[in-house]
């Protein structure tokens, strides 16, 4: 697998900040960490595409000498690599590897967009990275409630992912994970465990498969 150019420059974008927008030129960017979020604008709204995840290629469009054709946000913190295409074979592999990633994020998708509420927020906390308590063995590790919560995008941002109201995504996220504050820890923690696995049970698993080549 083609890497990008060593001395290329790694860049950080807090949680929320724009990364690029459409029309502008683009730059064939490696999301090093991170989840990025790709919108299209209709009007005065934003209607999102694709989150694109760690190993993936993002402004592809540079591979045929075009504008970006989507707004992109960070919705976690992000770290970008360019990457430079210095021949036609690089070029034509860097664009191979862009059209097979489109279906794992097409996957993505459909999973934190359709089924209920807490099926698609249990499918966007796996897409972040985060796992819940039911891929913990029982009496072993627990999940972190407080520290997932912390590290999670605003809940309005949350529910335009998921399409969803802020309040249906706030209660479906307290059922997904542990209370903040556990007084009688282990039947809470079971009941919060239980309806991890009946959500995960229809998710089928986490996203986010990395691609090879993700390293800079």
């Amino acid at each position: 697998m083609l890497k990008s150019e060593p001395c290329a420059v790694t860049r950080c974008w807090p949680m929320g900040e724009p990364v690029f927008e459409a029309g502008h030129a683009a730059t064939l960017w490696r999301v090093q960490s991170g989840v990025l979020r790709l919108d299209q604008h209709v009007g005065h709204s934003a209607q999102l595409v694709m989150l694109a995840l760690p190993g993936d290629l993002v402004g592809t469009e540079a591979l045929c000498d075009e504008a970006y054709t989507h707004h992109a946000h960070a919705l976690t913190e992000v770290v970008l690599t360019p990457v430079t295409a210095t021949d036609a074979a690089a070029r034509q592999q860097w664009m191979v590897e862009a059209i097979l990633q489109q279906p794992l994020r097409s996957h993505d998708m459909a999973r934190v967009r359709t089924g209920s509420v807490g099926n698609r927020l249990a499918a966007l906390l796996g897409v972040l990275g985060h796992r819940l308590p039911s891929a913990f063995a029982a009496g072993r590790d627990e999940c972190d409630g407080d520290a997932i919560r912390n590290s999670l995008p605003p809940l309005r941002v949350l529910a335009d992912v998921v399409d969803a109201k802020p309040e249906t995504v706030c209660r479906a996220l307290a059922q997904l994970l542990p209370p903040r504050t556990r007084k009688s820890g282990p039947r809470r923690w079971a009941k919060a465990g239980e309806a991890a696995a009946q959500a995960m049970a229809w998710v089928g698993g986490t996203g986010g498969t990395k691609l090879d080549g993700a390293a800079a």
